[in-house]
């Protein structure tokens, strides 16, 4: 017999290679997916503040696959990218430059990612290990932000879902977003990044049009009314979900980024959100519009959404997340609020 070779495995951590540069240092930042919603909304706000972790944000990339909008009133030196994340020579050229902090929130939306299987995964999956391996071939370690989903969890699930329940998902999106995470936490354990992903609640109310996301009626059935305009609801009034306000998922993008994760472990967060049942959403609808608001959701059952959204969690018990100082809005009149304090009533 040959000679045996002893294979080493590092099952801890490996101390990553990101150190936070001292105060009054530049600040270089990536945001792919920047020109979806929640992508131009942290551009605008990380301007704003002028800063993230006492540094100064002297660059942003701005990537997506249709050309994002830059920030208004950045003086300083911004890129503005269009691409394919699948393809690795785009991903490899959009860390080149060597970004401090790298917010992944690309993806194919849930009821796309279903419908063209081919796409989820290769978007999904593909795109994130491909960021993930162009940083590690590069040779340094972001802070690095992956959005991840509450459909990595599928039924029979608990009432209020604790931190350390099984993600079991039971779609391809929720599938493509697990993986994800396991990638995130795999390359933080080898110290190629020093990542996190964020489970985050459904936002609400998005502005705009309705997308593919099978999430998308719960933003459509208050948006639409408080324009003045009429709504299709495809579920059960007591349809239960968990929700957080566009405001609220930027601020713990922006919050996540600041974290000392040296005791953090597993790198997946549950965020704080609100439970509500769409019924309960109805209400506070009626609280802040009036009766003629609700008056303009109209019941059409689509069973297919049924399907997919009755196998989401209604709520979480997000004790890690609250004990890292993440916090959610008190109850959805205040995320119906946020909503009309951000854009207004074009009604």
């Amino acid at each position: 017999m040959g000679q045996r070779t002893r294979i080493s495995v590092a099952f801890w951590p490996i101390p990553c290679r990101f150190t936070q540069k001292p105060m009054g240092d530049q600040m270089h930042i990536l945001i792919v997916g920047a020109a979806g919603m929640i992508g131009q909304k942290l551009a605008q706000t990380l301007v704003d503040n002028g800063e993230l972790n006492q540094q100064k944000i002297t660059e942003i990339t701005l990537f997506d696959v249709v050309e994002p909008t830059a920030p208004s009133g950045f003086d300083g030196l911004a890129h503005v990218l269009t691409g394919d994340l699948a393809n690795p020579q785009i991903a490899h050229e959009l860390v080149a430059g060597k970004p401090d902090v790298v917010f992944h929130l690309a993806a194919v939306v849930s009821g796309e990612a279903e419908q063209d299987f081919e796409k989820g995964y290769r978007i999904n999956m593909g795109g994130t290990q491909n960021l993930l391996e162009a940083i590690r071939h590069t040779g340094f370690c972001p802070r690095f932000l992956f959005t991840s989903s509450l459909a990595v969890f599928g039924t029979p699930l608990p009432d209020v879902i604790p931190d350390n329940f099984n993600a079991t998902p039971q779609s391809s999106y929720g599938t493509q977003k697990a993986i994800g995470e396991l990638l995130v936490n795999d390359y933080s354990r080898k110290g190629f990044i020093d990542g996190i992903s964020l489970r985050l609640p459904t936002i609400v109310i998005r502005p705009g049009k309705p997308n593919k996301a099978a999430s998308s009626f719960f933003s459509s059935i208050l948006r639409e009314p408080l324009n003045g305009k009429p709504a299709t609801l495809p579920v059960p009034k007591r349809t239960r979900h968990w929700f957080a306000s566009p405001q609220m998922a930027v601020g713990f993008l922006i919050h996540a980024a600041s974290l000392n994760t040296a005791e953090l472990g597993w790198r997946t967060l549950n965020l704080p959100g609100v439970s509500a049942s769409i019924a309960e959403m109805i209400r506070a609808l009626q609280r802040v519009a009036g009766r003629e608001a609700a008056d303009l959701i109209t019941e059409t059952p689509d069973p297919l959404i049924e399907a997919i959204t009755g196998s989401w969690p209604k709520a979480f018990h997000p004790a890690r997340a609250k004990a890292l100082g993440f916090e959610a809005e008190n109850g959805f009149t205040q995320i119906i609020q946020s909503y009309l304090d951000a854009e207004g009533n074009t009604k």
